[in-house]
């Protein structure tokens, strides 16, 4: 296997490392409920997705 002949920097190795930051997941408010959900997900409160309802949830007593 090959060997480096002379060390990297710490900027090097840092711009190297620049994209594997975790991302924050892009949220908007649901249009029935209003709690936040995560874009392109439907709701996991009501169960609507775009305004229209599309899982029946169950009402816990």
């Amino acid at each position: 296997m090959a060997h480096p002949k002379r060390r990297q920097s710490k900027s090097r190795r840092d711009k190297r490392r620049t994209h594997d930051k975790a991302k924050v997941p892009t949220v908007m408010a649901c249009q029935n409920c209003g709690t936040t959900v995560q874009y392109h997900r439907v709701c996991p409160e009501c169960g609507h997705y775009r305004g229209k309802l599309v899982i029946e949830k169950q009402i816990a007593e």
